[in-house]
């Protein structure tokens, strides 16, 4: 099979939507935001995803934000376009949209339900023209999607070649899908940022996180530089962050929007639809860890002057 080699390697941004005041995407901050991160030397970009709330935005607007970032990125690194959808015949139509765009990289998120309907799901997905398929493996609390079932779409799909990961737990699946496919097949890493050294480690190839781009690409950086106590040292130094954020995706959104807000790059904070309230407390605790970010990310620009 002539699978590509790891199409992806590096920090590879997961976008949050900007949003005015009144609700709208705010296409000016999300240039700026993309901007930012390729000056940071991210090495690619997935929209709309979870980090998104892609679940709030309309058809047009996700096709909207695919190709504005597409315009920046001007193919310097790849785009990859997030077509999450429970209902297949909506989420063929995004797939269209986005390959008509020229955007042939794709991720599928697909409802599981059992083998049979998920590979018949994930075949009619893959009739479409892209180039590079993503499949997101997603489980807040278990082990995700069957190793034999992952295998198999590999070895049947020639543009199926990049996997992310974000199980229960995450670091044994990374070494188990890359021993069973040889090697081939690209594994990324998501939700499970706390455990990016763990994953470095075991070999994945890519992280998927959500801002502090200096931060993750400086991380990423010194560990394939073979400076490994540096790397540990600065991600040491951001588990704060990632212990406060990660207590919900919900909470990771309102914590890197206002990030993005502090760097002033977003110039709000405002999210469509929460769920949950962002407190007081939250709100305070959020302000020392973001001090804590601008700190650093700072300390790392001047470095690199």
């Amino acid at each position: 099979m002539n699978k590509t080699l790891y199409p992806l390697f590096g920090i590879v941004t997961v976008l949050n939507t900007p949003f005015k005041t009144d609700g709208t995407i705010d296409f000016v901050a999300l240039r700026k935001n993309v901007q930012q991160a390729m000056n940071a030397g991210v090495a690619g970009f997935l929209l709309p995803a979870l980090a998104a709330e892609v679940y709030a935005l309309s058809h047009p607007e996700r096709i909207k934000m695919v190709e504005t970032v597409l315009e920046v990125v001007n193919q310097a690194v790849p785009v990859i376009a997030g077509a999450g959808e429970t209902d297949l015949v909506k989420a063929k139509s995004l797939l269209k949209s986005y390959i008509d765009l020229g955007c042939r990289q794709v991720l599928f998120q697909i409802p599981y339900q059992n083998e049979l309907q998920f590979k018949a799901d994930f075949f009619r997905l893959a009739a479409t023209d892209a180039e590079m398929i993503m499949l997101q493996d997603w489980d807040a609390t278990g082990y995700g999607l069957p190793e034999s079932l992952i295998c198999e779409l590999f070895d049947s799909v020639e543009a199926f070649r990049c996997l992310k990961i974000e199980t229960v737990p995450a670091g044994y699946k990374y070494s188990r899908m890359l021993s069973l496919t040889n090697g081939l097949l690209n594994v990324s890493g998501g939700w499970a940022v706390t455990q990016l050294i763990e994953g470095l480690e075991r070999g994945v190839h890519a992280f998927m996180p959500t801002g502090m781009h200096w931060i993750y690409t400086e991380i990423f950086q010194l560990w394939t530089q073979g400076k490994t106590n540096e790397a540990v040292e600065l991600f040491e130094n951001i588990l704060p962050v990632l212990a406060f954020s990660n207590q919900h995706l919900e909470i990771s959104i309102h914590f890197f929007k206002r990030l993005l807000h502090h760097q002033g790059i977003y110039p709000t904070t405002h999210i469509r639809h929460s769920r949950i309230t962002f407190d007081s407390y939250h709100q305070k605790t959020a302000e020392g860890l973001i001090q804590r970010v601008i700190k650093l990310e700072e300390g790392i620009r001047a470095k690199k002057r």
